[in-house]
Protein backbone atom coordinates (compact mmCIF):
# COMPACT_ATOMS: atom_id res chain seq x y z
CA UNK A 1 0.00 0.00 0.00
CA UNK A 2 1.38 3.36 -1.08
CA UNK A 3 0.62 5.28 2.13
CA UNK A 4 2.00 2.50 4.35
CA UNK A 5 5.22 2.39 2.32
CA UNK A 6 5.48 6.17 2.75
CA UNK A 7 5.20 5.77 6.54
CA UNK A 8 8.02 3.20 6.49
CA UNK A 9 10.20 5.63 4.51
CA UNK A 10 9.43 8.42 6.99
CA UNK A 11 10.45 6.17 9.89
CA UNK A 12 13.66 5.16 8.13
CA UNK A 13 14.51 8.82 7.66
CA UNK A 14 13.72 9.70 11.28
CA UNK A 15 15.97 6.87 12.52
CA UNK A 16 18.82 7.61 10.09
CA UNK A 17 21.96 7.65 12.32
CA UNK A 18 23.51 10.55 10.41
CA UNK A 19 20.59 12.78 9.36
CA UNK A 20 17.74 11.58 11.55
CA UNK A 21 15.73 13.33 14.27
CA UNK A 22 17.58 13.54 17.63
CA UNK A 23 14.41 12.72 19.59
CA UNK A 24 13.47 9.72 17.44
CA UNK A 25 17.04 8.40 17.50
CA UNK A 26 17.06 8.63 21.30
CA UNK A 27 14.00 6.41 21.71
CA UNK A 28 14.11 2.77 22.78
CA UNK A 29 11.54 -0.01 23.04
CA UNK A 30 11.19 0.82 26.73
CA UNK A 31 11.00 4.62 26.39
CA UNK A 32 8.18 4.34 23.83
CA UNK A 33 6.10 1.99 25.98
CA UNK A 34 4.21 4.64 28.05
CA UNK A 35 3.49 6.70 24.91
CA UNK A 36 2.09 3.62 23.17
CA UNK A 37 -0.15 2.82 26.14
CA UNK A 38 -1.38 6.43 26.15
CA UNK A 39 -2.30 6.15 22.46
CA UNK A 40 -4.45 3.08 23.18
CA UNK A 41 -6.35 4.99 25.87
CA UNK A 42 -6.83 7.92 23.50
CA UNK A 43 -8.29 5.49 20.95
CA UNK A 44 -10.61 4.20 23.68
CA UNK A 45 -11.74 7.77 24.45
CA UNK A 46 -12.41 8.51 20.78
CA UNK A 47 -14.52 5.34 20.45
CA UNK A 48 -16.41 6.14 23.64
CA UNK A 49 -17.16 9.67 22.39
CA UNK A 50 -18.01 8.39 18.88
CA UNK A 51 -15.50 10.96 17.60
CA UNK A 52 -14.48 9.32 14.34
CA UNK A 53 -12.20 12.16 13.24
CA UNK A 54 -10.23 11.70 16.45
CA UNK A 55 -10.35 7.92 16.06
CA UNK A 56 -8.79 8.18 12.59
CA UNK A 57 -5.98 10.32 13.98
CA UNK A 58 -5.35 8.16 17.04
CA UNK A 59 -5.29 4.95 14.99
CA UNK A 60 -2.61 6.61 12.87
CA UNK A 61 -0.62 7.45 16.00
CA UNK A 62 -0.82 3.85 17.17
CA UNK A 63 0.24 2.58 13.75
CA UNK A 64 3.24 4.90 13.95
CA UNK A 65 4.23 3.31 17.27
CA UNK A 66 3.93 -0.18 15.77
CA UNK A 67 6.20 0.83 12.89
CA UNK A 68 8.54 2.57 15.37
CA UNK A 69 8.87 -0.54 17.55
CA UNK A 70 9.44 -2.74 14.50
CA UNK A 71 12.15 -0.38 13.21
CA UNK A 72 14.03 -0.48 16.51
CA UNK A 73 13.79 -4.29 16.51
CA UNK A 74 15.06 -4.39 12.92
CA UNK A 75 18.10 -2.33 13.90
CA UNK A 76 18.86 -4.96 16.56
CA UNK A 77 18.36 -7.81 14.05
CA UNK A 78 15.41 -9.13 16.09
CA UNK A 79 12.57 -8.82 13.55
CA UNK A 80 11.12 -6.28 11.10
CA UNK A 81 7.71 -4.96 10.06
CA UNK A 82 7.35 -7.70 7.42
CA UNK A 83 7.80 -10.31 10.14
CA UNK A 84 5.09 -8.59 12.20
CA UNK A 85 2.67 -8.63 9.26
CA UNK A 86 3.52 -12.21 8.35
CA UNK A 87 2.95 -13.31 11.93
CA UNK A 88 -0.51 -11.73 12.25
CA UNK A 89 -1.55 -12.95 8.77
CA UNK A 90 -0.64 -16.53 9.65
CA UNK A 91 -2.36 -16.28 13.03
CA UNK A 92 -5.61 -14.97 11.57
CA UNK A 93 -5.73 -17.76 8.98
CA UNK A 94 -4.97 -20.50 11.52
CA UNK A 95 -7.39 -19.11 14.12
CA UNK A 96 -10.26 -18.95 11.56
CA UNK A 97 -10.51 -22.49 10.19
CA UNK A 98 -14.23 -21.90 9.57
CA UNK A 99 -13.27 -19.21 7.02
CA UNK A 100 -9.97 -20.46 5.59
CA UNK A 101 -10.58 -24.19 6.14
CA UNK A 102 -13.38 -26.73 6.38
CA UNK A 103 -14.37 -26.21 10.02
CA UNK A 104 -18.09 -25.65 10.65
CA UNK A 105 -19.33 -23.30 13.40
CA UNK A 106 -22.82 -22.40 14.60
CA UNK A 107 -22.24 -19.03 16.25
CA UNK A 108 -19.75 -16.52 17.66
CA UNK A 109 -19.43 -18.48 20.93
CA UNK A 110 -18.21 -21.51 19.02
CA UNK A 111 -15.72 -19.33 17.14
CA UNK A 112 -14.33 -18.11 20.48
CA UNK A 113 -14.18 -21.68 21.77
CA UNK A 114 -12.15 -22.77 18.73
CA UNK A 115 -9.90 -19.71 19.05
CA UNK A 116 -8.94 -20.59 22.63
CA UNK A 117 -8.49 -24.27 21.73
CA UNK A 118 -6.13 -23.42 18.87
CA UNK A 119 -4.26 -20.92 21.04
CA UNK A 120 -3.78 -23.60 23.72
CA UNK A 121 -2.26 -25.91 21.12
CA UNK A 122 0.05 -23.17 19.84
CA UNK A 123 1.25 -21.95 23.23
CA UNK A 124 2.15 -25.25 24.87
CA UNK A 125 4.30 -23.47 27.48
CA UNK A 126 1.16 -22.02 29.07
CA UNK A 127 -0.17 -24.19 31.88
CA UNK A 128 -3.68 -22.75 31.87
CA UNK A 129 -6.30 -21.41 29.47
CA UNK A 130 -6.39 -18.36 31.75
CA UNK A 131 -2.69 -17.56 31.17
CA UNK A 132 -1.56 -14.80 28.83
CA UNK A 133 -3.51 -11.79 30.08
CA UNK A 134 -1.36 -8.69 30.77
CA UNK A 135 -0.72 -8.16 34.48
CA UNK A 136 -1.44 -4.44 34.13
CA UNK A 137 -4.84 -4.98 32.48
CA UNK A 138 -7.59 -3.05 34.34
CA UNK A 139 -9.36 -5.37 36.77
CA UNK A 140 -12.84 -5.08 35.25
CA UNK A 141 -11.51 -5.97 31.80
CA UNK A 142 -9.38 -8.76 33.24
CA UNK A 143 -12.34 -10.23 35.15
CA UNK A 144 -14.46 -10.30 32.00
CA UNK A 145 -11.67 -11.86 29.91
CA UNK A 146 -11.02 -14.55 32.53
CA UNK A 147 -14.71 -15.40 32.70
CA UNK A 148 -14.93 -15.52 28.90
CA UNK A 149 -11.89 -17.80 28.67
CA UNK A 150 -13.36 -20.16 31.27
CA UNK A 151 -16.65 -20.15 29.37
CA UNK A 152 -14.91 -21.49 26.23
CA UNK A 153 -14.63 -24.87 28.03
CA UNK A 154 -18.23 -24.56 29.32
CA UNK A 155 -17.19 -23.49 32.84
CA UNK A 156 -20.00 -20.98 33.00
CA UNK A 157 -23.40 -20.29 34.49
CA UNK A 158 -26.31 -21.96 32.68
CA UNK A 159 -28.61 -18.96 33.14
CA UNK A 160 -28.42 -15.43 34.46
CA UNK A 161 -30.99 -16.05 37.23
CA UNK A 162 -28.40 -18.22 39.00
CA UNK A 163 -25.91 -15.35 38.86
CA UNK A 164 -28.49 -13.01 40.40
CA UNK A 165 -28.87 -15.50 43.28
CA UNK A 166 -25.08 -15.62 43.63
CA UNK A 167 -24.96 -11.83 43.73
CA UNK A 168 -27.50 -11.74 46.58
CA UNK A 169 -25.45 -14.35 48.46
CA UNK A 170 -22.26 -12.33 48.05
CA UNK A 171 -24.04 -9.16 49.18
CA UNK A 172 -25.33 -10.93 52.30
CA UNK A 173 -21.84 -12.25 53.06
CA UNK A 174 -20.42 -8.75 52.71
CA UNK A 175 -23.08 -7.36 55.07
CA UNK A 176 -22.25 -10.07 57.61
CA UNK A 177 -18.53 -9.16 57.57
CA UNK A 178 -19.44 -5.47 57.76
CA UNK A 179 -21.44 -6.05 60.94
CA UNK A 180 -18.54 -8.13 62.29
CA UNK A 181 -16.21 -5.20 61.44
CA UNK A 182 -13.80 -7.60 59.69
CA UNK A 183 -12.00 -5.29 57.24
CA UNK A 184 -9.96 -8.02 55.56
CA UNK A 185 -13.00 -10.22 54.91
CA UNK A 186 -15.02 -7.20 53.75
CA UNK A 187 -12.38 -6.51 51.11
CA UNK A 188 -12.52 -10.14 50.00
CA UNK A 189 -16.31 -10.14 49.78
CA UNK A 190 -16.31 -6.84 47.89
CA UNK A 191 -14.06 -8.47 45.30
CA UNK A 192 -16.55 -11.35 45.02
CA UNK A 193 -19.42 -8.88 44.55
CA UNK A 194 -17.60 -7.03 41.76
CA UNK A 195 -16.59 -10.28 40.06
CA UNK A 196 -20.21 -11.46 40.14
CA UNK A 197 -21.43 -8.14 38.70
CA UNK A 198 -18.95 -8.50 35.84
CA UNK A 199 -20.41 -11.96 35.21
CA UNK A 200 -23.90 -10.47 35.00
CA UNK A 201 -22.67 -7.78 32.60
CA UNK A 202 -20.93 -10.38 30.44
CA UNK A 203 -24.04 -12.52 30.22
CA UNK A 204 -26.10 -9.48 29.15
CA UNK A 205 -23.44 -8.40 26.62
CA UNK A 206 -22.68 -5.23 28.59
CA UNK A 207 -19.09 -4.00 28.76
CA UNK A 208 -18.53 -3.33 32.49
CA UNK A 209 -15.57 -1.02 31.85
CA UNK A 210 -17.56 1.26 29.53
CA UNK A 211 -20.65 1.04 31.76
CA UNK A 212 -18.64 2.26 34.75
CA UNK A 213 -16.90 4.89 32.62
CA UNK A 214 -20.28 6.29 31.52
CA UNK A 215 -21.50 6.37 35.12
CA UNK A 216 -18.37 8.27 36.15
CA UNK A 217 -18.97 10.81 33.37
CA UNK A 218 -22.58 11.18 34.49
CA UNK A 219 -21.49 11.71 38.10
CA UNK A 220 -18.96 14.36 37.06
CA UNK A 221 -21.56 16.24 34.99
CA UNK A 222 -24.07 16.29 37.84
CA UNK A 223 -21.48 17.25 40.43
CA UNK A 224 -20.21 20.03 38.16
CA UNK A 225 -23.81 21.29 38.03
CA UNK A 226 -23.86 21.43 41.85
CA UNK A 227 -20.54 23.29 41.88
CA UNK A 228 -21.73 25.78 39.27
CA UNK A 229 -24.85 26.62 41.28
CA UNK A 230 -23.27 26.74 44.74
CA UNK A 231 -19.84 28.13 43.83
CA UNK A 232 -17.94 28.87 47.07
CA UNK A 233 -21.02 28.05 49.13
CA UNK A 234 -20.42 24.39 48.37
CA UNK A 235 -18.04 24.19 51.33
CA UNK A 236 -20.78 25.25 53.76
CA UNK A 237 -23.86 23.83 52.03
CA UNK A 238 -25.84 20.99 53.56
CA UNK A 239 -26.16 17.59 52.00
CA UNK A 240 -29.86 18.30 51.46
CA UNK A 241 -29.08 21.42 49.40
CA UNK A 242 -26.66 19.48 47.25
CA UNK A 243 -29.09 16.59 46.89
CA UNK A 244 -31.80 18.97 45.60
CA UNK A 245 -29.43 20.26 42.93
CA UNK A 246 -28.39 16.70 42.12
CA UNK A 247 -32.03 15.78 41.47
CA UNK A 248 -32.46 18.86 39.23
CA UNK A 249 -29.38 17.81 37.30
CA UNK A 250 -30.81 14.33 37.01
CA UNK A 251 -34.13 15.66 35.67
CA UNK A 252 -32.41 17.97 33.13
CA UNK A 253 -29.47 15.99 31.70
CA UNK A 254 -29.03 18.27 28.66
CA UNK A 255 -28.68 21.37 30.83
CA UNK A 256 -26.34 19.47 33.14
CA UNK A 257 -24.10 18.48 30.24
CA UNK A 258 -23.88 22.07 29.00
CA UNK A 259 -23.19 23.37 32.51
CA UNK A 260 -20.47 20.79 33.03
CA UNK A 261 -18.81 21.75 29.72
CA UNK A 262 -18.85 25.46 30.64
CA UNK A 263 -17.52 24.64 34.12
CA UNK A 264 -14.55 22.69 32.71
CA UNK A 265 -13.75 25.48 30.28
CA UNK A 266 -13.76 28.16 32.96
Amino acid sequence: MKEFDKLLKIMNKLRNPERGCPWDLKQTTESLRPHMIEEVYEISDAISQKNFAALKEELGDLLLHIVFQAKIAEEKNQFNIKDVLKSINEKMIVRHPHIFGNKQVKNADEVEHNWEKIKKQEKKHRKSILDGLPKSLPSLIKAKRIQSKAATVSFDWDNIEDIFKKFKEELAEFEFEYKAKNQEKMSEEMGDILFTLVNIARKLDIDPEFALENTIKKFIQRFNYIEKNLKEKIFTSSLQQMEELWQKAKENPDETHMSASRHKGA
